[in-house]
């Protein structure tokens, strides 16, 4: 069953910028890589072409998304990589209610006891397994998981000396959160504060954006959020696919002792503006589509 969301999953998983990975079944999601630090406590512990981030603080640490379900044994590894005991994860945040960023959710859960917070409006569909909204490529299921915590945009969410920031960015699905944290790296920046965000999916990826019944409000939705978004300073942008911000890259610049690799304070209007545009040239393709001229 796996094999046939992955292929379903290639439509939803675009890069932030709107782009459609050439390959159905990308192994790159599949694929492991070792775990790294990013800047201040984030460290990335996801594969090839899912992001999974981990925070560390002093009262333990928190995770951000869950990805494929058969990659929790990889992600677990890197955890554990990081310094970091799966018991001492507090902490699940989850971006979006999608098999890509969630089917792995139930799985880090039960290994650490974590409690899982998410965007309010995706809590039925976390809860269940059931995707929101309606699709072109069809229903993708993935393990219902519970959500402990439901938040709201504003909410700040804290553990030890960290606090994250939600961010209501709906569109993508309707509960779609962006998370914001503050870090400080005395190696990075001249020591001084960093912003760091972690977007939600900014993508339409096959979402109906015409007569969309389970979602009427799509279209004001994606509008409003890119436009939030492209308002939004941030000196790290870590997205749900690595290759958006090319994450990947930078570890590896990083690794090879690049001061500030991460660092990219142009890059979230960058990608908006790209998303936005990308959204237009759906939603105007799906209103010609729906349009009765369009009809033979």
């Amino acid at each position: 069953m796996l094999g046939t969301m992955r292929i379903g999953a290639a439509v939803v998983a675009l890069a932030l910028t709107g782009s459609a990975s050439a390959q159905l079944d990308p192994p790159s999601w599949t694929t492991p890589t070792p775990a790294f630090r990013i800047v201040g406590p984030i460290w990335y512990v996801g594969t090839q072409g899912l992001s999974v981030y981990l925070i560390k603080t002093r009262a333990g640490a928190i995770l951000i998304d869950g990805t494929l379900a058969d990659n929790v044994p990889a992600i677990r590894r890197n955890v554990e990589a990081a310094g970091v005991a799966m018991r001492d994860v507090k902490l699940l945040l989850n971006s979006h209610a999608h098999f890509d960023h969630a089917a792995g959710l139930a799985g880090l859960k039960a290994a650490s006891g974590a409690r899982l917070l998410a965007g309010a409006a995706d809590k039925p569909a976390l809860d269940s397994g059931i995707p929101p909204g309606e699709v072109s490529y069809g229903v993708i299921a993935f393990p219902a998981v519970r959500v402990d915590r439901a938040v709201r945009d504003g909410e700040r969410v804290r553990l030890g000396e960290v606090t994250l920031t939600a961010h209501a960015t709906p569109g993508h699905t309707p509960g779609n959160t962006s998370w914001s944290m503050r870090v400080v790296d005395a190696k990075v920046n001249g020591g001084r504060p960093l912003s760091v965000l972690f977007p939600g999916s900014l993508n339409v990826a096959g979402n109906r954006l015409v007569g969309n019944k389970r979602y009427p409000g799509i279209v004001a939705d994606f509008r409003r959020s890119l436009a939030r978004l492209a308002a939004m300073k941030a000196d790290v942008v870590l997205p749900g696919h690595p290759e958006a911000a090319d994450v990947i890259g930078r570890g590896a610049r990083a690794a090879a002792g690049e001061k500030g690799a991460f660092l990219a304070p142009a890059l979230m209007a960058q990608t908006t503006a790209a998303a936005a545009k990308a959204f237009e040239v759906e939603l105007a393709k799906q209103e010609a589509a729906a349009s009765p001229s369009s009809r033979p």
